[in-house]
């Protein structure tokens, strides 16, 4: 399950991040060259973007990439590291959770009032679900390391224990 999740999660991020720079190169040569942007170009880039960045949340949620204050952890016993791990997966599960329920609630709304880009008339509402859709599984990600935690995620943890 992990490795399918690392291989979407991956795929789709690198794939989004491909077009941002096709298309940005291909925006920048026919501006020099034809004297002329593609149309809608940035709007396409932003969305990309926001695949990018929601994408690649459960990635760095399951490679434990987030920024860590650590100053305390060598004071600390081990039991007191891994209780504080599940807590702090606890709360990042449940704080991603109610704003993934909040964009899924914005995201009908959106499709209902029928928001759309500027340019290209793409539909927004779409977008903003796929957002709630990978914040969600980044909440699981965090409920999953909270029952079978990784030694590079919680600093209370054995390597041997981590398999």
């Amino acid at each position: 399950m992990r490795r399918l999740l690392e291989r979407l999660c991956s795929l789709l991020s690198a794939t989004a991040l491909f077009g941002i720079m096709v298309l940005t190169l291909v925006d920048v040569v026919s501006r020099k060259l034809l004297s002329g942007s593609i149309p809608g170009s940035l709007e396409v880039t932003e969305l990309l973007l926001v695949v990018v960045i929601f994408a690649g949340l459960p990635l760095v949620s399951l490679h434990g990439e987030h920024v860590v204050f650590d100053s305390l952890d060598p004071l600390l016993p081990r039991v007191v590291k891994r209780v504080q791990g599940v807590l702090v997966d606890l709360f990042c599960a449940g704080g991603l959770a109610v704003i993934a329920w909040l964009m899924w609630t914005k995201a009908g709304q959106m499709l209902e009032y029928g928001d759309k880009t500027q340019q290209l008339g793409l539909t927004l509402g779409w977008f903003v679900y796929l957002m709630s859709v990978l914040l969600f599984i980044s909440a699981l990600v965090h409920l999953i390391l909270m029952v079978t935690p990784v030694a590079h995620h919680h600093i209370g943890v054995d390597e041997g224990a981590a398999s």
